[in-house]
């Protein structure tokens, strides 16, 4: 592989001759061959629009020359649009205040830039890494605030609208079945009817609470650590400067973002991010509480309860042809368990802030940016693969509620629970029906228990 000579503080590094980044970068993919996760999509753009807000307002101050700057925006704006994600190599678990990634992020953007001005990739003139890209900042403080970036922009434009279409399509099937008989099960043992409607609206509830609390919980990302620099002071940043940047953010992307009322807060802990992963992990409970029901609804198709049809999308094994599996719901499923163990892990992250700095951003930013985007993803196919397409097996339903021994707590009020009980109970040691066995005792008439069964099946 062709390499060139770069130099930092610690001496020589010989970096790949085609690559924009330089020592920083290369000495930290050398230090952390540990997992091969590099950071995602969305907080590789948010570094870039941090990064290019930067210039602007720096340009603005009077304390970057016009071609500098300019030079820094468009590498920046590259950056943004994912034109040089390729140049992002350092894994997730490095320094835990990320540091090896804003560095990565500078050297980029100088390189690019530098090759902009000059026609030779990477270097530190004219545009440096340090004293250009970076003016103003400090990892402790770019870190976290392209985390809460990435985090509340991706709320707010992936994981919104993908539950907000996940509840619209449950309400619908909660109408559309409105009038569906079934049994309900409690400790999975029948229980007494309610229709398919009310069980779907259920969810649907469950998913709107859902999205409430992660957008309630998504607000407490709008203040940005910018501004504080290495512990919290503002050591050599403009008093403008983070005002101005944060206010540019804010007009770009339509997000209230604001700076943070206390710097040593907004960096030396991450309590934002842990409240916002706790709602998510809550949403994805819901999802899992949805997805298992749905399946077990479907369990069968002959010998289950089958009281409702998912899609058929593949075939369900490689032994036992004709089998069709409830693939969507187990990949919601599984969704739900991976955002549980990262919300784990985010907790873990939460106790990682001593003293001026929390050191486990990179690992905070990863599994809250997955955990953002699998709940996204989730949510979108169980919409669109599988809910939408769902209809009820009417019929059997409605046998299921004949059968049901359960129906004996209609006749409680009437006969009192130990009669009703006794009625129970001989239907089941009979095989019988709790309407047979009312009959055949003449316990009620059949015009009463018409009457009864009216009231259970909405009937008049």
């Amino acid at each position: 592989m062709s390499v060139r000579k770069e130099e930092d503080g610690l001496g020589d590094v010989f970096v790949p001759r085609d690559a924009y980044y330089g020592a920083s970068t290369q000495r930290a993919v050398e230090n952390f061959p540990v997992s091969g996760l590099t950071f995602s999509r969305p907080f590789i753009m948010a570094l870039g629009l941090v990064k290019r807000h930067a210039a602007a307002v720096n340009r603005e101050l009077g304390l970057l020359e016009d071609r500098i700057a300019e030079a820094v925006e468009e590498a920046a704006q590259e950056v943004v649009d994912g034109l040089l994600d390729n140049q992002f190599v350092v894994d997730v678990f490095q320094t835990g205040s990320g540091t090896s990634t804003n560095m990565n992020a500078n050297e980029v953007i100088a390189g690019r830039a530098n090759e902009m001005l000059t026609g030779k990739r990477g270097g530190k003139f004219p545009v440096h890494p340090n004293d250009h890209v970076n003016l103003g900042q400090s990892s402790n403080d770019v870190i976290p605030t392209v985390l809460h970036v990435a985090a509340h922009l991706q709320v707010e434009e992936n994981l919104v609208p993908a539950l907000r279409g996940l509840h619209g399509v449950l309400v619908e099937k909660s109408e559309e079945f409105a009038r569906v008989l079934k049994i309900g099960r409690t400790h999975l043992q029948d229980a007494v009817p309610l229709f398919l409607g009310q069980e779907l609206g259920g969810h649907a509830r469950q998913v709107q609470l859902g999205r409430e609390r992660i957008q309630e919980a998504s607000r407490g990302l709008l203040e940005l650590a910018l501004g504080g620099t290495a512990v919290g002071t503002g050591l050599n940043a403009h008093p403008e400067f983070a005002q101005r940047v944060i206010a540019s953010l804010a007009r770009e992307t339509g997000c209230a973002f604001r700076e943070a009322m206390n710097h040593f807060e907004a960096q030396g802990a991450q309590d934002s991010v842990v409240f916002l992963s706790g709602a998510l992990k809550a949403a994805a409970l819901g999802l899992h509480k949805v997805a298992n029901d749905l399946r077990w609804l479907a369990s069968g198709p002959r010998c289950g309860l089958g009281e409702i049809n998912l899609p058929s999308l593949q075939p369900g094994s490689s032994i036992m042809p004709g089998k069709v599996n409830p693939v969507i719901p187990e990949v919601v499923i599984q969704v739900a368990a991976q955002v549980v163990g990262n919300d784990a892990a985010i907790t873990l992250g939460g106790q990682g802030g001593t003293l001026e700095l929390n050191t486990m951003l990179p690992l905070m930013a990863h599994n809250l940016l997955q955990s953002i985007t699998l709940l996204a993803s989730a949510s979108r196919l169980f919409h669109t693969r599988c809910i939408e397409g769902m209809t009820a097996n009417e019929e059997r339903c409605r046998a299921a509620v004949e059968r049901s021994l359960a129906l004996a707590t209609y006749l409680a009020p009437l006969l009192g629970y130990d009669r009703a009980a006794d009625i129970s109970r001989k239907a089941w040691a009979e095989g019988k029906t709790i309407r047979e066995v009312a009959l055949e005792e003449k316990i009620l008439t059949e015009e009463e228990l018409d009457t009864i069964y009216e009231r259970i099946y909405g009937e008049k």
